[in-house]
């Protein structure tokens, strides 16, 4: 596949400091933008220069045209070329299909990190069991999933979408503001997404990991989290109430906050310099 212009989006802090950089990995249907919204600017008040990537084809990148093409690999190659230009080492923090991006990365032999967190992730059984659930439990959601894609907002669109992504306590009229992050995703990544199962992966790098899910996540549910933490020897974190899409849904601080308190117990020279 050629490579495509990749839109990394900087943040620094406004205080320097020598903690490792966060570098954000955005999951399917949307791009960088559900970071930036609440989780990018907690980090930074909290010291941590942030990065987040627009995947090809999503967001500022390029590679619109050729969307459907890319994979998962592909996706962790622009991912291993965007993190070979930082300074230092980074804890990489994926959300969702973001997740399965960074465990792709972190399956190379040059790949390198001070930490991972995997939130909401893609579980190693893969998505077929996912779509199954979400075809009984949400019905109409295969329908207006493409709806929600080509912004052909209708009540019944807004009310699938809150039912599959979001806490219960949000209404559906709350996430209209939110579509302007939702976009077209490659059929092959999300076909690959299913095949995980059948995916023979020899190794990956041992770093300290997280994983967090929500207590509400009709995606993924948080009783399939201790599979991603068996597999990463992970913290696992749920946090009550919040849905698939915890990083923007109304218990985001709650998340925001697990993921700064794990990052606060990092070995010390991964944090060093707190005051500097």
């Amino acid at each position: 596949m050629t490579r495509v212009r990749l839109a990394i989006h900087t943040h620094p802090a406004p205080r320097p400091t020598r903690r490792p950089p966060l570098f954000f990995v955005h999951g399917g249907y949307t791009h960088a933008g559900s970071w930036q919204l609440n989780f990018i600017p907690f980090f930074n008040a909290q010291g941590y220069d942030c990065y987040a990537i627009d995947l090809p084809g999503h967001g500022d990148s390029g590679g619109r045209e050729q969307l459907h093409g890319f994979g998962l690999d592909d996706y962790a190659d622009d991912l291993a070329r965007a993190l070979a230009d930082l300074d230092q080492a980074a804890v990489l923090i994926g959300h969702s299909m973001g997740t399965v991006v960074i465990d792709r990365y972190l399956s190379r032999a040059d790949a390198g990190a001070v930490a991972v967190a995997l939130l909401a992730p893609v579980p190693p059984t893969g998505t077929g069991g996912s779509a199954a659930r979400l075809a009984v439990q949400v019905p109409g959601f295969f329908e207006e999933l493409p709806n929600a894609v080509n912004k052909t907002l209708t009540p019944a669109t807004l009310q699938v979408m809150t039912s599959a992504y979001f806490s219960p306590a949000v209404r559906p009229d709350e996430i209209e503001r939110f579509m302007p992050l939702i976009g077209e995703e490659s059929d092959q990544a999300v076909a690959e997404m299913a095949t995980l199962p059948f995916r023979r992966v020899s190794s990956r790098l041992r770093i300290p990991a997280l994983a967090m899910s929500g207590s509400a996540d009709a995606v993924f549910p948080a009783s399939m989290l201790h599979f991603t933490a068996a597999i990463w020897q992970a913290r696992s974190v749920v946090v009550d109430g919040a849905g698939h899409m915890l990083i923007l849904d109304p218990q985001w601080p709650q998340a925001a906050q697990s993921l700064l308190d794990w990052l606060d117990t990092l070995a010390p020279s991964a944090r060093a310099g707190d005051d500097a």
